[in-house]
């Protein structure tokens, strides 16, 4: 079936664009044809759709919506990067997810390690995975993992209030902002596609991105563990891999995985 979400701006951007009707993942769908058929899905390849059933965030949790309201868009990306740089490719998709809300018409900020919050609330959520992928070798030679990284993301564009998942959700459409998918996605793209070059060519620098566009540096937060635990304190910086610097009483916890809350007083 053909699907009607069109997106000619994004496809011009992307080195290929795969729309389809209706799927379960964006994500399990590009990991499988990309590792099938490396040759066939280069870098800033796309598979997006409209109406995804199964979609999945971190920590394994479901993510729907209901079909029309929403875009689930996954790209492959193959950067040519020293291995302790994967980790920040999370961080710069949440940063390009960002910049391309703010342009839509909303004021979105970045939450570590990459949700995109409107006025507190989630607009976006992003999932990274690792595949196998051709070899490479970063600038300066640098030894590289060998492999491709798929970055999905589901942003809530039309929903109403009524269609939210919870109620620390929401759309652009409730923020007021455009709610277009091919003006969303054509700017997510280009701005990831910038970042990972940058990464590519000056890591610092990409870091240095990240952090100043990091909403949780320097908040209180709240961050539910992966062992069920909770750290309080407040959220100091990110170490050279991109976990979150969190200082309390008992010193600095280096956090590589948790949910994190922006606690207000």
């Amino acid at each position: 079936m053909v699907s009607a979400l069109l997106l000619p701006t994004a496809t011009a951007v992307a080195s290929r664009l795969v729309v389809v009707d209706r799927t379960g993942s964006t994500n399990s769908d590009l990991v499988r044809a990309a590792a099938a058929d490396p040759a066939g899905w280069p870098h800033l390849s796309v598979l997006a759709t409209d109406d995804q059933v199964a979609g999945r965030g971190r920590l394994d949790r479901s993510w729907q919506a209901p079909a029309g309201t929403s875009l689930a868009a996954s790209v492959l990306l193959r950067p040519a990067i020293a291995a302790g740089n994967f980790g920040w490719i999370p961080l710069l998709a949440g940063l390009a997810m960002t910049r391309a809300i703010r342009a839509a018409g909303a004021d979105g900020a970045l939450k570590w390690p990459n949700d995109v919050l409107v006025g507190g609330r989630k607009v976006c959520g992003i999932l990274a995975e690792l595949l196998p992928g051709p070899s490479s070798s970063a600038a300066g030679g640098q030894p590289t993992t060998g492999v491709a990284v798929v970055v999905g993301s589901g942003v809530n564009l039309a929903m109403t209030e009524a269609q939210l998942p919870v109620p620390t959700a929401t759309s652009l459409a409730i923020e007021g902002a455009d709610p277009d998918p091919d003006a969303l996605l054509a700017a997510y793209l280009g701005g990831l596609r910038d970042l990972v070059a940058l990464l590519e060519a000056d890591p610092d620098a990409a870091r240095a991105e990240v952090v100043a566009g990091l909403a949780t540096i320097g908040k209180e937060v709240r961050v539910q563990l992966p062992n069920d635990g909770t750290l309080t304190g407040t959220a100091t910086g990110l170490d050279e891999s991109g976990r979150l610097q969190v200082d309390n009483d008992a010193g600095t916890t280096t956090v590589g995985a948790g949910d994190v809350t922006h606690v207000r007083y």
